[in-house]
């Protein structure tokens, strides 16, 4: 998914290196009929973005799971959250 969003800021010409985008994502295991399954996934996107980009970041990150492949395969097993941090340059 992070990758995705990456391609997605590229596309509005918003860099992503170096340490510009970050990802902390959390898993969630729980005991389904005895069995320990992956139920969720949580990912918190950190993105720095230069200045007057904030608006088209926060675009990219509502619409970047639609566009990626891990999520629709995943998501269909396993529920994921996700949200994002937006901090502008000065």
């Amino acid at each position: 998914m992070t990758g995705t969003l990456a391609g997605a800021l590229a596309a509005r010409k918003i860099p992503t290196q170096p340490d510009r985008l970050t990802a902390e994502v959390e898993g969630f295991v729980e005991n389904v009929e005895g069995t320990p399954v992956i139920t969720r996934i949580r990912v918190h996107y950190k993105v720095r973005v230069p200045q007057g980009k904030r608006e088209e970041a926060e675009r990219a990150i509502q619409v970047h799971e639609k566009g990626c492949p891990v999520a629709q395969s995943v998501k269909r097993g396993i529920q994921i959250e996700w949200d994002g941090r937006i901090e502008e340059d000065v």
